[in-house]
């Protein structure tokens, strides 16, 4: 009897990378998201964006608004596919609760940071974060530079 092989757990779909550089990301979650077919049929194809997402808390319940999710040309004809509609985030009560209570102060956001595999559901990354300043992004931008000048010194100096 052949043994079923595991697809990699953790598979990337889409990332926001904006938000790490916009946002100084304080705690993060992790959510399951409420889609339809075709959206996950077009998530296994990577056709997702996260530019301009973010987490929305209404009634007690978060949602995703803002993620764009391309709909496939084979997508059936009867389904209304709107690739902006709002999702529903799937998290624990507690969570909620800490969620609404971060957002609800002063200067602190939820933003969605990724979407991913974790086995065969989808899953979105989602963090409280708080706003950075123009000056925070030059230090940030400074570092990462940097870290690559390092890496390229350390790179030659192995090499030789």
């Amino acid at each position: 009897m052949a043994k079923k092989k595991h697809s990699n757990t953790g598979n990337v779909i889409a990332q926001n990378k904006r938000a790490s550089f916009d946002y100084q990301l304080l705690e993060t979650f992790e959510a399951g998201i409420a889609l339809s077919g075709w959206e996950v049929k077009s998530l296994r194809m990577g056709k997702a964006d996260l530019a301009d997402s973010y987490v929305l808390m209404k009634d007690g319940e978060a949602f995703l608004l803002g993620s764009h999710i391309i709909p496939l040309e084979t997508a059936s004809t009867h389904f209304v596919t709107d690739p902006t509609r709002t999702r529903k985030l799937l998290l624990h009560k507690k969570e909620l609760a800490k969620i609404q209570a971060a957002v609800t102060q002063k200067g602190q956001t939820c933003v969605c940071t990724q979407l991913y595999w974790k086995g065969h559901l989808v899953k979105a990354r989602i963090a409280l974060a708080q706003g950075k300043r123009a000056h925070d992004k030059r230090d940030s931008q400074k570092e990462k530079d940097w870290n690559r000048q390092k890496q390229r010194i350390i790179r030659d100096n192995v090499k030789q």
